[in-house]
């Protein structure tokens, strides 16, 4: 999970909320779609994995769901573009917001204040985890994070990173200098276009090893 820079809302949802409109009858959504993945540099809001602007590849989540909370149905700043996380499948295969369905979650991805890259980490296995207890379990049982698949998927990540970062010890024959751990976590996730999935993973991993420097 990282965390969702908010960019300026489409001026078709600015107008339909505007005008009184709902979510239902907002008829601009590949407009809102685009613009999601746009500011989510083309990967769903919890798992990482490929989004791309069309109704096949995502949805557009509700982070507060539109049952229970009809006054964020079209508030820019509650709406996230996720995949499809298994719709259709049972819930033991379903993630995200597929198996979130109305449940609230303590973290959003797009809090500018609360970031939620400070609150995850991964293991050697790709399995995802939180310090907070509370968050820690809505990971694993309401968006189901460490379903299988996710996992393995994270580990392709990790195992990249970690195999440059030998190869690059071993060519300069000692410490990788911190300069070259930021220019590589520079590459995975501040690069322009649409990011590589579950780039975050590598990038927490670089982050561990610069703290690790300073010491």
């Amino acid at each position: 999970m990282r965390r969702i820079r908010k960019g300026r809302e489409p001026a078709s949802l600015t107008a339909h909320r505007q005008g009184g409109g709902s979510y239902g009858d907002y008829r601009q959504k590949q407009e809102l779609r685009e613009a999601l993945v746009a500011e989510q540099r083309g990967l769903c809001c919890y798992c990482m994995g490929r989004i791309r602007a069309d109704e096949a590849s995502m949805k557009v989540e509700h982070w507060r769901s539109q049952a229970r909370y009809r006054t964020l149905e079209l508030s820019y700043r509650n709406l996230l573009g996720a995949c499809r996380g298994g719709q259709g499948e049972t819930p033991c295969h379903q993630h995200c917001d597929t198996r979130k369905g109305e449940r609230d979650l303590i973290w959003n991805p797009a809090d500018p204040v609360r970031e939620v890259e400070a609150r995850v980490g991964y293991r050697l296995d790709g399995s995802i985890y939180s310090d907070d207890a509370s968050f820690d379990d809505q990971m694993k049982e309401v968006l189901n994070l460490n379903i299988s698949f996710l996992k393995v998927n994270r580990v392709v990540v990790l195992d990249s990173v970690v195999n440059w970062w030998k190869k690059e010890k071993a060519r300069l024959r000692g410490r990788v200098p911190a300069t070259r751990l930021r220019q590589k976590r520079t590459q995975l996730v501040d690069g322009p276009g649409s990011l590589t999935p579950y780039c975050q993973v590598g990038a927490w991993w670089l982050e561990r090893k610069l703290a690790s420097t300073k010491g």
